[in-house]
């Protein structure tokens, strides 16, 4: 059973009631923006993780049958041993996701945003194809796979609730566990909290490998990364830093700095390419968050359109291992082309109506044509129809505005 995917319910419902909260003590943690490509790019590595998971995890089995080293007991102490084991090795995971090159660039999707909420916790990478390596030892040690997988799930589904700035420090609780406090300071960009508070249950592990650091109220958080996505493309946010180590090793003219810089600590960049190609990052001093104004309309259309992505979606993983391949293929894809096309709406791209009205379209048909049940059709289609004028009136305001600036330029 797919934990993860049967709480999305119930993340779904915290994320509904922190907003009530957020709007009755009026601290606008959320955007509309930030927070769909947050979500976005949870149904994305959702979707993924679907389609890749039989590969790690036959990796893992092979490892398990072929030398594992114990019999690993299937009792409360082993499964409550098993998910402390995990949370160690993911404390390794996690600090070496911040201190490689490649490992970051997977991994900087969960830190690109510039707010802090509970729709933070679900902007996951769709790209963590590595990150299986370091579970390995575990089947060396015994660890049933289907245990593995479990308290894997039950650590991240702990994760969720620690993306709030609507709880305070928690006395005694801040010495043993990871809280929402001291992970607000790993999601932090001021000097002092980079590189801090990797725990994913534990905060223990940092304590004692000397990463901890508690959040200061004379020094508050500041969201984000220093050199920021700038984009509600979830797809650029999966891509961007890939995108800056490739170009980078192909304009350095040094061979081992070609092959080197992807395993290097994050951050390095060939000395060459740093004179040629500097990177500008943000100073805390100037900081603005990123954002794009666009009509209330196309809000109101980004939000029905996600929700009927983000079902078909969970639909897609309920049901993947009864799909065919080029079913598989095609819902992926169509969820692909989504995500894109959702951002450039965000982003108010001059090409976003003629992409929408395309998917529109794609989705009527897939909700009319796909075998999917028909509950699902009739809420896909009956989307389409309610969002279709939305799509209309928000495209028309947003030309609108782009020719009064123009005007007034």
């Amino acid at each position: 059973m797919n934990i993860l995917l049967y709480a999305v319910p119930f993340f779904l419902l915290l994320i509904a009631l922190e907003l009530i909260v957020d709007k009755w003590r009026g601290t606008n943690y959320y955007r509309v923006n930030d927070s769909l490509t947050s979500l976005t790019t949870g149904t994305i590595n959702q979707l993924v993780a679907v389609s890749k998971r039989l590969i790690p995890f036959t990796i893992y089995v092979m490892v398990y049958d072929s030398v594992a080293l114990f019999s690993w007991p299937d009792s409360a102490w082993g499964w409550i041993i098993a998910f402390i084991v995990y949370d160690f090795f993911y404390y390794w995971k996690h600090r070496m996701g911040h201190e490689m090159n490649i490992l970051w660039a997977s991994h900087v999707v969960h830190h690109s945003s510039e707010e802090y909420n509970l729709t933070t916790a679900l902007r996951q990478t769709g790209t963590g194809f590595l990150g299986f390596i370091f579970y390995l030892p575990m089947a060396v040690m015994g660890i049933d796979p289907l245990m593995l997988v479990t308290v894997g799930a039950l650590n991240l589904v702990y994760q969720f609730w620690v993306h709030t700035r609507h709880v305070g420090k928690l006395g005694w609780v801040e010495w043993f566990f990871v809280t929402p406090s001291n992970h607000r300071g790993h999601h932090a960009q001021n000097t002092v909290y980079i590189d801090r508070n990797y725990g994913g249950v534990f905060i223990l592990w940092d304590r004692f490998f000397g990463t901890y650091q508690e959040e200061q109220d004379d020094d508050l958080p500041v969201y984000g990364i220093r050199g920021a996505v700038r984009s509600w493309n979830p797809l650029w946010v999966n891509f961007q830093i890939y995108n800056q180590l490739f170009w980078d090793a192909v304009h350095t003219k040094n061979w081992w700095h070609k092959l080197t810089l992807w395993f290097r600590r994050t951050g390095w960049r060939p000395p060459d390419v740093v004179d040629q190609y500097p990177l500008e990052k943000n100073e805390l001093e100037d900081f603005e968050k990123f954002d794009i104004a666009i009509p209330g309309a196309l809000k109101i259309y980004s939000i029905l359109q996600y929700s009927a992505t983000a079902t078909l979606g969970v639909w897609f993983g309920i049901v993947a291992a009864d799909l065919a391949f080029a079913e598989l293929a095609s819902l992926i894809g169509f969820v692909l082309f989504s995500s894109f096309a959702i951002g450039s709406v965000l982003e108010n791209r001059h090409y976003a109506g003629v992409l929408e009205w395309m998917r529109i379209a794609v989705l009527f048909t897939m909700a009319l044509l796909s075998p999917i049940p028909i509950a699902l059709s009739i809420g896909l289609c009956s989307i389409c129809v309610i969002s279709a004028p939305f799509l209309l009136l928000g495209r028309h305001q947003a030309m609108s505005q782009v020719q009064a600036l123009k005007s007034a330029a």
